[in-house]
């Protein structure tokens, strides 16, 4: 997300929240008062956010002081960093900061879990979200993937082909549907196609598709397809993705099951959530602003 585009979404976000101010702390805190707060985790889990943080801030004249960077992984009761200015400000973004960064770093933590189940058995599948994300959120959800180590798959229906079932039915088959897609696209462009056979996974590749995703099979009947497309020697023609119902609980038979990439929606929808707090204290004089 480009920095003035980041800005604009921070501020909507803040304005959402206190559309017309935030009514406590003008009724309660001295306007001039200084104060710091600390983020602090309440779980273990990887980092995601800082640039989040560090605009965010800074939008309302606070100083952002970072302890760890995204990507690296914290320990429960861990200082993560600093906002430093006034009470009143500080107040003012809390929720929103708390919010983005709590829900940045669970889909991270998320995300690394999963790429490390897969290379602890030294296996090379790659982990991807989906387009199953929360309007308004899926450029941070789609940042946060790819800081866990995943990779964050298209990005919009702009951003590449995916020949799903409802495009095939209007188009009359999956062939027409490809010939059509290719006829029209550039050369740089992918073309995938979801299937749920055999025969589709056949069709698919024969019409010319760059990449197959087997979509809601159990690992044994993607384990099936993969041999029998070996046996083929259709499997090394295209990337094959598995896609449907995959969590922490199978997603190794999903990856021992032959498949280049496992697309989950869990990722973003529902990852394991990360607690993170802000204790805000006051501060005298100008020394730690």
């Amino acid at each position: 997300m480009s920095n003035p585009l980041l800005k604009e979404t921070l501020l909507r976000f803040v304005e959402e929240d206190a559309p017309w101010g935030d009514l406590t702390t003008e009724l309660t805190i001295n306007p001039e008062a200084e104060a710091k707060g600390k983020i602090i985790a309440k779980t273990n889990g990887v980092f995601a956010g800082t640039e989040e943080v560090e605009t965010l801030a800074s939008l309302f004249n606070l100083k952002a002081k970072m302890k760890i960077r995204d990507g690296e992984r914290f320990e429960a009761n861990t200082l993560l960093g600093e906002i430093i200015g006034k009470a009143k400000h500080i107040l003012l973004i809390e929720r929103t900061l708390l919010n983005l960064l709590s829900h940045m770093c669970s889909i991270a933590t998320t995300t690394r879990a999963a790429t490390d189940l897969i290379t602890s058995k030294g296996l090379q599948t790659r982990i991807a979200a989906t387009r199953k994300t929360h309007p308004g959120l899926r450029l941070f959800e789609k940042k946060a993937v790819k800081i866990g180590g995943g990779d964050p798959h298209r990005m919009d229906l702009s951003s590449m082909v995916l020949i799903k079932d409802n495009h095939i039915n209007l188009c009359g088959s999956i062939s027409e549907a490809v010939k059509r897609a290719k006829a029209a696209s550039s050369l740089s462009t992918k073309i995938e196609v979801e299937v749920s056979s055999l025969a589709e996974a056949v069709e698919a590749i024969e019409a010319g598709a760059d990449i197959i995703m087997l979509d809601n099979m159990p690992p044994k009947s993607v384990k099936e397809i993969v041999e029998e497309l070996k046996r083929r020697g259709l499997r090394n023609k295209v990337l094959l993705e598995a896609s449907g119902g995959i969590n922490q609980t199978n997603l190794l038979d999903y990856a021992q099951a032959g498949v280049d990439i496992i697309s989950m929606s869990s990722l973003t929808l529902y990852p394991q959530h990360i607690d993170i707090s802000l204790e805000v204290e006051p501060i005298e004089g100008e020394e730690d602003a």
